[in-house]
């Protein structure tokens, strides 16, 4: 298992897109809809992770959906960070181990590549907000959405840690023992807290 990627939910793509690359030096690119959400992303690419920012871009379509419902509640007041997504290489093992169905998904990006994936847990009311949901891959390596080109104002490299307020204890046994650079804190809030980036500048904190 690895971090994959961690998502931001966000009011407006654009606007989130604009501040990151002013903030931060961070690039972003569209990366495609999800029509059964009725949401859409952006992808910060950083080579094997990446950044999502993922917002509702149709209302009608979202309060049809308990996913759709849920983000537009998180960002109701400003972009919040949403949760990680853990790459597994046992995406049905870890399914039957904790009781999640694996569902397919997949989406178009603006140049008309197909990206596909199985997921287990994002929608699955067994899983706790806060916790991680896991994907598996199913897209040749150059269409890994990390791998998207971007052209950020510095040199990063990947995610280097992810802090989270929730339960030690109940994070390491939804991912059976593997120990990823998450950072435990306290807090009533649970969930991700901040992101941090490593660059040839040093660590970025989002």
């Amino acid at each position: 298992m690895r971090i994959d990627h961690v998502v931001l939910g966000s009011r407006d793509l654009d606007a989130t897109g604009d501040r990151y690359l002013r903030q931060h030096g961070l690039a972003s690119v569209p990366g495609g809809a999800h029509p059964a959400w009725g949401t859409a992303n952006r992808i910060v690419p950083l080579g094997d992770d990446y950044v999502e920012f993922l917002a509702v871009v149709d209302p009608d379509v979202a309060a049809s959906s308990a996913f759709g419902t849920f983000l537009r509640d998180l960002t109701a007041e400003g972009d919040r960070w949403f949760t990680v997504c853990v790459a597994d290489d046992d995406l049905d093992g870890s399914a039957a181990r904790l009781g999640l169905d694996v569902v397919r998904g997949s989406r178009v990006r603006p140049d008309g590549t197909e990206v596909r994936w199985r997921s287990a847990g994002l929608e699955d009311p067994r899983r706790d907000p806060w916790l991680p949901f896991f994907i598996e891959w199913q897209v040749d390596p150059d269409a890994y959405p990390g791998r998207m080109a971007a052209e950020h104002g510095v040199e990063v490299t990947g995610i280097a840690w992810v802090e989270m307020a929730g339960d030690e204890s109940r994070l390491g046994e939804w991912l059976g023992g593997v120990d990823l650079p998450i950072r435990m804190v306290g807090g009533q809030s649970l969930g991700v807290r901040a992101v941090g980036l490593s660059s040839t500048e040093g660590e970025i904190v989002l």
